[in-house]
């Protein structure tokens, strides 16, 4: 942040920073709305007790399909006022032709973890990310059946909040107020490595074991969806690296709140973060870690 932010009083720094980014600080309250209200939809089809979870995941009458139709529905409506355009998992069909002259946007995934929603585990999650020329400055993501919400942006850092269902008329500053800082400072004696619940490959066992000649001290955790990147910005997990296939949408909120921590999402091997509105919207492989010295 640069000095004229650092001198000015709590109260006009949050506009500072958004004056910074060029953006409104109420969008990040949309974003976070946005999200409350995608994950109540979420939960009223998770908990109808006629939801028959049996149904094929992909069958427009699956409740994970209903669910995520309904969530984005609830997403676009309450972003559209926002002067940016939406790239979603939903509205995946928009050519490159089209998005290339985005310079801003958001990339949304109303429902991200499929697999946990279907297996009834709670690890499922929304994440909402803005998007400025490739780079991830915002992030929002909520977890429906544990009422954790973390957002972030850069400058502003990352937060991580608890026992929240809706925002109320909460500015956000008092969200702030109320949330924890990431990373939280915790002292762990083990090197600890999150990857997938549904996703392990050979290449994620490999870089385990290489790891251990390196850290004697391991400890494997698994999570689902977008709560394995909040982990290492929260300093529950030190890495996460994965090596299977994702999408923008799966990354860009996680990745704007890892950043916002002092964590970095670069692509396996290289030095290089990941990148968004692409033409291709597939990522490569990618660790998300400590961001490494020298590295801005």
């Amino acid at each position: 942040m640069d000095q004229q932010c650092n001198r000015s009083r709590s109260g006009h720094l949050l506009n500072c920073i958004f004056n910074k980014n060029g953006m409104d600080q109420q969008y990040i309250l949309k974003a976070i709305d946005a999200a409350l209200a995608a994950g109540e939809k979420i939960l009223s089809i998770y908990n109808d007790p006629n939801s028959d979870f049996q149904i094929e995941k992909k069958a427009d009458n699956s409740p994970l399909t209903i669910a995520d139709r309904a969530a984005h529905e609830v997403i676009c409506r309450l972003l559209a006022d926002t002067p940016y355009p939406i790239l979603s998992e939903e509205g995946k069909s928009k050519s490159y032709e089209e998005r290339k002259s985005w310079k801003e946007l958001w990339i949304v995934d109303p429902l991200d973890g499929t697999k946990e929603f279907i297996k009834r585990n709670g690890e499922f999650t929304v994440n909402i990310a803005f998007v400025q020329e490739s780079i991830p400055l915002m992030g929002v993501i909520y977890l429906p059946m544990k009422h954790i919400l973390y957002f972030a942006m850069e400058g502003l850092g990352a937060y991580k909040l608890t026992d929240v269902t809706s925002r109320g008329d909460a500015s956000l500053e008092e969200l702030i107020a109320k949330a924890v800082r990431l990373p939280i400072e915790a002292e762990h004696n083990k090197y600890v490595i999150v990857a997938s619940r549904s996703h392990s490959t050979p290449e994620t066992e490999k870089f385990v074991e290489e790891a251990r000649a390196i850290h004697p001290n391991i400890e494997l955790i698994s999570s689902g969806s977008s709560i394995k990147i909040c982990l290492v910005a929260e300093g529950v997990a030190d890495v996460y690296p994965r090596f299977a296939p994702t999408m923008e949408w799966d990354t860009a909120a996680g990745h704007a709140i890892a950043r916002a921590a002092g964590m970095e999402v670069y692509r396996a091997g290289m030095d290089i973060p990941l990148s968004y509105n692409k033409e291709d919207l597939l990522n490569p492989w990618f660790i998300v870690e400590p961001k490494r010295v020298g590295h801005k």
